[in-house]
């Protein structure tokens, strides 16, 4: 190992130390991240009524304990027995497409959402999506 120092790394130094000025806190953003209230469910296994309402219910109990994000696992509707049925398309899982059309539909849960994305992989890729809620005002 050198143990020479350079003058310019010595005066950077010097300054460094000597500086007022505060380093940023590169662990403040993944704190931040930890705290928001995330709450999530799956729906694999679910038929299309019970799953709409398990859905009104999750989001309704998720907005009054001031959750910021929710995430929606519906699977990718490959292995769902609708395949039997002739008058369904099989391209589509059912509760992948008709769970966020369910949603879209009812103003009262809309009105509590601020925006509807799809999900990240780690979180269920194509098989899920996510919920942003807004600030429920009325809460203690």
């Amino acid at each position: 190992m050198n143990d020479n120092i350079s003058n310019k790394n010595q005066k950077d130094w010097e300054n460094f130390v000597n500086s007022n000025e505060k380093l940023p806190d590169k662990d403040l953003k993944s704190q931040i991240n930890k705290t928001t209230k995330t709450r999530s469910i799956d729906l694999h296994g679910y038929t299309l009524d019970g799953a709409n309402k398990a859905i009104e219910d999750f989001i309704n109990k998720a907005f009054l304990e001031n959750v910021k994000k929710l995430i929606i696992v519906t699977g990718k509707g490959l292995h769902s027995k609708h395949e039997k049925d002739p008058y369904v398309s099989k391209d589509l899982g059912i509760l992948k497409y008709s769970i966020p059309e369910f949603i879209s539909n009812n103003s009262s849960l809309m009105s509590m959402i601020h925006e509807i994305t799809d999900a990240n992989l780690e979180d269920g890729g194509g098989g899920a999506f996510y919920i942003f809620l807004k600030k429920n005002k009325i809460t203690k």
